[in-house]
């Protein structure tokens, strides 16, 4: 009996041993096992745990992770269910037994169960990716698939990319423009939902410099896993979750797994005629992890009219866009030609994994432009005592330099350490010289002026800038809680020098008869502005309970400006003179901080902020009042309680609500505060005013999504409204000085009026844009019907004389565009858009204008005999509102292409613009002081001929010691 107990004792002791060793031998299920040690010494056998942790991720067929998958982990002692999250990614916490069983469900995909036995001393088990496959099931013609095209994440719109078919070949750009929600245009801008993207990112960082441009128009588009849009509110918040500020839309897109290991590349060749010409060279290096690509273009075209831009209802960015913020509104589209333009830009990316912990980024990118632009321009400034009618005319040539290098390091130092460091340097160098006329005629209260002025100006301004930026994140073993802190410095130098020579006639009457007097300014000028900006910030966020945490942050910001402006005069003998009363000299500092305290809650559907946070601001400086040699000091302090407010409510994974409130302070600048009088330009006087208090801004956006997945349908509506308290307004004066002066007849005294500006806080201004985006789609995407606009109010108040007015401006942008591909050989994309602008200004005679503009367009590709194709880009645009130029263009563009070889990666261009040579209509701009159109020249008819080369080797999906790596959300592998 003894021996049968101790025999059972040394099997037991025996399989528990070979238990705790199946990791090691490759043979636990899943996979989970390492190479076997051959004849190794053994090593200590760590004693059994009484819990462990449990973690995988579950993906589709195509690779694309399933979000919200039931996951049931069954054992002796465990019955455990969880669902997956945004990521596809799960994890199961104090799991008793190391032997246990596994099964996943999923709407549309068919059960999982996998048994799993693991070594009962690990801590972590990470089980291999999960794939499921698809239970297709028909309703109505409808195939579920189970994972919707489109899913919305708290902060990000993910689409997914094998549900929009291109044809081979294709960019990113064509792939885009099959999405619900998103506008390309022709030049590369892209906008979602009404709302510009800024940025670009592969994989989860930043690429190409960002460029949205050289992202869409060069990476192919069948590499293409995932295209996700991101409220980005930068590195920081992205790893603690606190945000802060106003996010910036951030177009990111993943790679598919078997498309991140080879190289892609693509070379383009044209030449036309006027010496036209575009070349441009995309050579991109994939490694998982590792990019390195250079990315350059040259071309000699005309500026704007290769773009058929965003018409209708797609351009305005809460006030933004088209320039609805800037009061600015084309009236064709993009507006006037810019003239022609010759530029380049070569770039180079590289992103690496130097080791597990450390991953490298960097951009550096070399520009230049040389643009050549005829101008002429006319309209109506307003003013108190009446309005004044102008025309320009101007040829201006600019040309421009720059280098911008960007390196970003990011050191894993453990699991609860990170470190990045950014150094940045940026250079460029741009010369300007503008041969100009003006004609006013002033229809004041005070009397008629007409004044004439002909001359020149011209500029040689250079600004260089370096920094560095550092962030420090530490993770505590209490889930949740973290601190980090960010330090950053930037130095910048900017230097202008500059020569005005204008000539100045005033006349009589209206015609150019009856001169009274002349005049001749002549100044060199010199400035030099130093600025060095030091920054910190600090965060910590302490979890309250497994839904609820506290947030605090503070930053604070410390600008020291240093800026000298010499101005001399040029006498009619040549001789150079300095005139100390033109002249500035300053240093002032800015201290501005920021400490913030929030309550957050959140579960899978609720995610509430709400807090406070006080602002205090400090400005500080003093001034060389050169006229008479002394120094002035200037010394402004303010306090705020800004209240915080964020909320989010997601029904299911397709449909959310957001509603944010955010208050922001704007301090005047110290040309603003100075305390006495500047005369630099003696036509145009500044007066400071010490006592400014900083603006304030109330900003409340509300955005509603919802994607209805078997229907392909998507609607989305957003809300923008801020008011602003004590705005830095303008008061513009006036002065009456004497022109001539009759000794013996004071009454026969001639004047002339000077320009006094004034600075002062008015309260009122206040914006309001409502969006909507409403998009079906059929259900093999033959046909997408997109209707899209917003509606805008504005209130601006202003002062003209100490005289108080103000203006509205009311915008209805909207806009329909069917895109119809009823098999790969056509494509069809008619639109029809309407927009109308309308400014009221309440000044003396100051006149209502009302801008509205009719599109109708029609663009697409006719492909035959397999390898040939026609393309197309045609808008008629019938424009009411304003005069002169072409109010009725019809822009045509076309092309022809002829694909060769196997591949069909060589073809053939032709592209002719502008075929009826009409790109010449009217650009406005509207402010609150005035009216101005503007025509510039527009030799926009001409042909580009040449050849296209794309090439792509792949190689399979990145491996790491013989199995497939693993990805993070943003499409980064992890080590």
């Amino acid at each position: 009996m003894k021996k049968l107990i101790f025999i059972t004792l040394l099997m037991l002791t025996a399989g528990q041993l070979w238990a705790q060793r199946g990791d090691r031998g490759g043979g636990g299920q899943g996979g989970q096992g390492r190479p076997d040690r051959g004849n190794q010494p053994a090593t200590p056998i760590a004693p059994p745990l009484a819990s462990r942790d449990v973690s995988g991720i579950i993906k589709d067929e195509n690779g694309q992770t399933v979000i919200g998958a039931t996951v049931i982990l069954k054992s002796k002692s465990d019955t455990i269910s969880v669902a997956t999250n945004a990521d596809g990614i799960f994890v199961i916490h104090a799991v008793k037994q190391n032997v246990f069983t596994i099964s996943v469900n999923s709407v549309g995909f068919k059960p999982y169960v996998q048994k799993c036995a693991f070594s009962d001393s690990k801590k972590n088990l990470v089980l291999d990716p999960i794939t499921l496959k698809n239970a297709n099931n028909k309703l109505n013609e409808v195939t579920i698939n189970g994972t919707p095209s489109v899913t919305y994440k708290e902060d990000t719109v993910e689409y997914r990319a094998s549900d929009y078919k291109v044809r081979a070949n294709a960019t990113l750009d064509e792939l885009l423009k099959k999405m619900e929600g998103m506008e390309v245009g022709s030049d590369g801008t892209l906008t979602h939902q009404g709302q510009q993207v800024m940025k670009a990112k592969l994989n989860g960082k930043e690429y190409a410099g960002g460029d949205v441009a050289q992202a869409i128009q060069n990476l192919p588009a069948d590499i293409i896993e995932k295209v996700q849009i991101v409220d980005d509110y930068g590195d920081q918040a992205a790893r603690t979750g606190i945000k802060d500020g106003d996010p910036q839309k951030v177009l990111n897109v993943t790679t598919k797994a078997d498309r991140s290991v080879g190289t892609t590349g693509r070379l383009t060749g044209q030449y036309g005629d006027d010496d036209r010409f575009n070349a441009q060279l995309f050579l991109q290096r994939i490694n998982a992890n590792q990019q390195l690509g250079v990315i350059g273009k040259l071309n000699n075209t005309i500026q704007g009219v290769q773009s058929s831009g965003l018409q209708g209802g797609a351009t305005n960015d809460g006030g933004g866009g088209t320039g609805v913020g800037q009061n600015a509104r084309s009236g064709g589209g993009n507006g006037a030609s810019g003239g022609t333009i010759k530029q380049g830009s070569p770039s180079f990316n590289y992103r690496d994994q130097w080791s597990k912990k450390i991953q490298v980024v960097t951009n550096y990118v070399y520009n230049f432009k040389d643009n050549n632009a005829l101008n002429d321009s006319y309209g109506q400034r307003y003013t108190s005592l009446g309005t004044s009618d102008f025309t320009n005319k101007s040829n201006s040539e600019n040309d421009s330099k720059g280098h911008d290098l960007h390196f970003e390091m990011d050191m894993n130092l453990d699991s609860s350490n990170y470190i990045q460091v950014n150094p940045t340097f940026d250079y460029s160098k741009s010369t300007s010289f503008n041969d100009a006329y003006s004609d006013n005629k002033n229809f004041y209260k005070s009397g008629f002026e007409h004044v004439t002025n002909t001359g020149t100006n011209s500029s040689l301004n250079t600004s260089s800038s370096y920094g560095i930026t550092a962030l420090y994140l530490h993770l505590f073993k209490k889930p949740k809680r973290n601190f980090s802190m960010q330090l950053g410095i930037t130095h910048t130098t900017s230097k202008a020098n500059g020569e005005q020579n204008t000539s100045y006639q005033y006349f009589a009457d209206s015609t150019a008869s009856f001169p009274i007097k002349d005049s001749v300014v002549h100044l060199l000028s010199t400035r030099t502005n130093t600025t060095t900006n030091y920054r910190a910030t600090m965060t910590y966020v302490e979890p309250l309970s497994t839904t609820s945490l506290l947030e605090f942050s503070g930053n604070i910001s410390q600008r020291n400006n240093s800026a000298v402006s010499i101005q001399d005069t040029v006498e009619a003998n040549f001789l150079v003179k300095e005139v100390p009363r033109y002249s500035n000299i300053y240093d002032y500092k800015v201290t501005d901080a920021k400490g913030t305290i929030d309550y957050r809650y959140y579960n899978t559907k609720v995610n509430l902020s709400i807090g406070a946070s006080a602002v205090p601001f400090s400005l500080s400086g003093e001034k060389l009042n050169t006229a008479v040699g002394q120094n002035a000091s200037t010394s402004k302090s303010d306090f705020r309680i800004i209240p915080a407010f964020r909320f989010a409510y997601s029904w299911s994974r397709t449909e959310r609500f957001t509603l944010n409130y955010t208050g922001t302070n704007a301090e005047p600048s110290f040309t603003q505060l100075q305390p006495f009088t500047d005369r630099s330009n003696p036509n145009n006087i500044v007066v400071g005013n010490p006592n400014l208090k900083p603006s304030f801004t109330h900003a409340i956006s509300a955005l509603y999504n919802n994607y209805f997945a078997n229907s392909k349908t998507s609607i989305s509506l957003g809300l923008n409204a801020s008011s602003i308290e004590n705005s830095i307004a303008q008061n513009n004066l006036l002065i009456q000085v004497p022109l001539t002066v009759n000794p013996l007849d004071s009454t026969k005294n001639t004047f002339k009026n000077i320009n006094e500006t004034h600075y002062l806080n008015i309260s009122g201004a206040r914006n309001i844009v409502g969006r909507y985006s409403f998009s079906k789609q059929s259900n093999q995407r033959e046909v997408n019907l997109s209707l899209n606009g917003n509606i805008t109010y504005s209130y601006t108040p202003a002062m003209s004389n100490n005289e108080l007015y103000h203006q509205t401006n009311w915008r209805f942008d909207e806009r329909f565009g069917p895109r119809i591909s009823p098999n790969d050989n056509v494509e069809i994309n008619p639109f029809v858009g309407y927009d109308v602008s309308r400014y009221f200004t309440t000044l003396l005679n100051a006149k209502s204008t009302s801008l509205n503009t009719t599109s109708l367009g029609l663009q697409g590709r006719f492909y035959f005999f397999q390898t040939w194709q026609i393309n197309y880009d045609a808008t008629k645009r019938y424009i009411t509102g304003i005069s002169g130029g072409n109010t009725n263009p019809l822009i045509l563009n076309a092309g022809f292409e002829k694909e060769f070889f196997q591949k069909r990666n060589l073809v053939f261009t032709l592209n002719v613009y502008d075929l009826l040579h009409q790109n010449n209509y009217i650009q406005q701009t509207v402010t609150s002081g005035g009216v101005t159109n503007t025509l510039s020249n527009a030799q926009s008819r001409y042909f580009l001929v040449g050849l296209r080369w794309n090439l792509q080797k792949w190689s399979g999906t990145p491996q790491r010691n013989g199995r497939n790596m693993q990805r993070r959300g943003d499409g980064s592998f992890i080590y």
